[in-house]
């Protein structure tokens, strides 16, 4: 039933099927890797290079921890780290095991942090030492029994190391002292020192992570990511870059983080498929030290979210030509939609394309992309990758496909996509339907329409999710709080598009009888209870807010005035 146009635009030597995908994990390709180059490098990190081999040490020391912890096959092991070599180590640990990892943005709240450790209730969380004062007061009313701590500073090279524990350590937040019962990442990995794989390993069908994800309501849900889904993701992912991308010896530059789909699902799968080394950035914010990883590892590809692409932009090294992006092959944008502009710029910048595409959390991250070299359409996020369909069906009809040029809801399926929320079938039942030809489809809620080639142009959100940065916000997480203030007596909040973040949520607030209070004191109440990228960008007040006959918010009535 699905008719595929897309497949001749595809690029000389993508193919337009993968055959078979074999029954794997990620681990099996790493373990494959180590048979053959154990002293290869797998991670970059601050000029530091890491081997396969050094890095398969670690995991298994830190999967025998686990084991000694009570930790065994299908518990949650929750991970609140940036980008940091640590991630691999505790993520393959837990593999090792069987058990699933529940990767934690690490500028949660604490407030934020209570609704994802409860759901998920893993019996150990590894923080970083900046946020391990916010994972202790959480603790007490959630099911977590340990809480292992570690600092950045541990797989710095020497130097950078000694530099880093005289001049930024306390300064930065990164020192601490432990509470009795918890404990250092570095003891437990000592005291497992030379230990064997431990029995165990997952099979292909069991979950590998929970990803956590808004879905189509905004409530907060854990995605269930499968171990061969993610096999299949960077299988494809790969073969995309085929010619771009060569296994082995090609770096591939990450400065988004490891628990967003895009890092987690897309570019570790990929890297892990083709051997590849991942430089990592911990901080995507820190401009200095993109541009001095650039340098450093000389990326073939480079991945970042259009907020991203335009504040490299501003960058003096940048702006000046002295940056050196002669290594790259191609850059990939996601998670927001990229302005013409900005990657007419960008492209001039470091003669390399940025190649747009689009994904869901709950697609694994694989969905659609641009070709490299062949035809880019202005605002198109590009074709469906090898193996992956999607339709345009009826907003209103969701088994009603629409002719060619027709808004509706884009709807996407292929082997990896996810099995399910976790413990939320309810809510399963939404995003992933049987759909027109009697497949399993996620029902993205976005709408949009595809052309005569089989590109798809996305026109509008069914749902209200914004997404400034690339990062997910919903409006009723903003209206909550806010809710709280003594000053609100209402408030509305809806996206609108911004130049620098690509879309910025704005609060309409109506103010109590009597009460008086300014906009800057309501952002920063907000920044009180919710991480930086869901702070409103503007708040404006109102006398009234637009709503339905049944009293409900009207938000796409909600509008800026001239200047605002």
């Amino acid at each position: 039933m699905v008719n595929r146009p897309w497949l001749k635009h595809y690029d000389p030597g993508v193919p337009a099927t993968l055959g078979e995908y074999p029954s794997r994990t990620l681990l099996d390709y790493i373990d494959d890797g180590l048979k053959e180059r154990p002293d290869h490098p797998a991670v970059l990190f601050k000029g530091r290079a890491m081997s396969l081999g050094e890095i398969d040490t670690l995991s298994t020391e830190f999967a025998n921890a686990l084991l000694a912890l009570g930790v065994t096959k299908g518990d949650r092991v929750a991970v609140m780290l940036p980008n940091t070599p640590q991630f691999f180590i505790c993520e393959l640990g837990a593999w090792k095991i069987g058990a699933i990892l529940v990767p934690l943005n690490p500028i949660y709240t604490e407030e934020e942090l209570l609704g994802p450790l409860k759901d998920t209730a893993p019996k150990v969380v590894v923080t970083l030492t900046p946020f391990y004062e916010r994972v202790k007061h959480v603790q007490p009313a959630t099911g977590v029994e340990h809480v292992i701590a570690t600092n950045i500073k541990e797989y710095f090279p020497p130097l950078l190391r000694l530099l880093f524990t005289l001049f930024m350590e306390k300064k930065l937040g990164h020192r601490i002292a432990l509470k009795p019962g918890d404990l250092w990442l570095q003891d437990l990995l000592s005291a497992h020192r030379g230990a064997a794989r431990p029995a165990g390993m997952p099979g292909p069908d069991d979950d590998a992570m929970i990803l956590l994800s808004g879905g189509t309501t905004g409530t907060p849900k854990g995605v269930r990511v499968h171990h061969h889904g993610l096999v299949c993701t960077g299988l494809q992912v790969k073969s995309w870059f085929a010619n771009e991308f060569r296994p082995w010896q090609d770096v591939y530059m990450l400065p988004l983080p490891l628990f967003h789909s895009f890092g987690a699902c897309g570019v570790q799968a990929t890297c892990f498929v083709g051997h590849n080394p991942i430089a990592l950035v911990p901080n995507p914010r820190d401009l200095n030290d993109i541009v001095k990883t650039f340098e450093q590892v000389k990326p073939a590809i480079f991945c970042g979210v259009p907020t991203l692409y335009n504040a490299l932009l501003t960058h003096p090294d940048v702006k000046s030509g002295k940056a050196n992006f002669k290594s790259l092959r191609a850059c990939v944008s996601g998670a927001a939609p990229l302005l013409a502009e900005t990657k007419k710029r960008f492209e001039a910048a470091t003669g390399t394309r940025i190649v747009e595409g689009y994904a869901l959390t709950e697609t694994l991250l694989a969905a659609t992309i641009n070709p490299i070299r062949g035809v880019q359409k202005l605002s198109s996020v590009g074709v469906p990758f090898p193996d992956v369909d999607a339709m345009i069906v009826d907003a209103d009809d969701p088994m009603k496909i629409l002719p060619i040029g027709e808004v509706g809801e884009i709807i996407l399926t292929g082997r990896q996509i996810m099995r399910g929320y976790w413990n939320n079938p309810e809510e399963t039942a939404i995003m992933r339907r049987v759909g027109p030809d009697g497949r399993e489809w996620i029902y993205s809620a976005d709408l949009g329409y595809m052309d005569e080639d089989g590109y798809i142009f996305i026109v509008d959100r069914k749902k209200d999710l914004i997404k400034p940065g690339g990062m997910q916000v919903w409006p009723r997480e903003i209206e909550e709080v806010l809710q709280g203030h003594p000053a609100v007596g209402e408030v509305g909040v809806r996206g609108f598009p911004d130049e620098y973040k690509g879309e910025i949520a704005v609060a309409f607030v109506v103010l109590r009888e009597g009460a008086m209070v300014a906009p800057e004191e309501l952002r920063s109440y907000c920044k009180e209870h919710l991480a930086y990228y869901k702070v409103p960008g503007k708040v404006v007040f109102r006398r009234d807010l637009p709503k339905s006959m049944v009293g409900k918010t009207l938000r796409r009535l909600l509008t800026l005035e001239p200047g605002e």
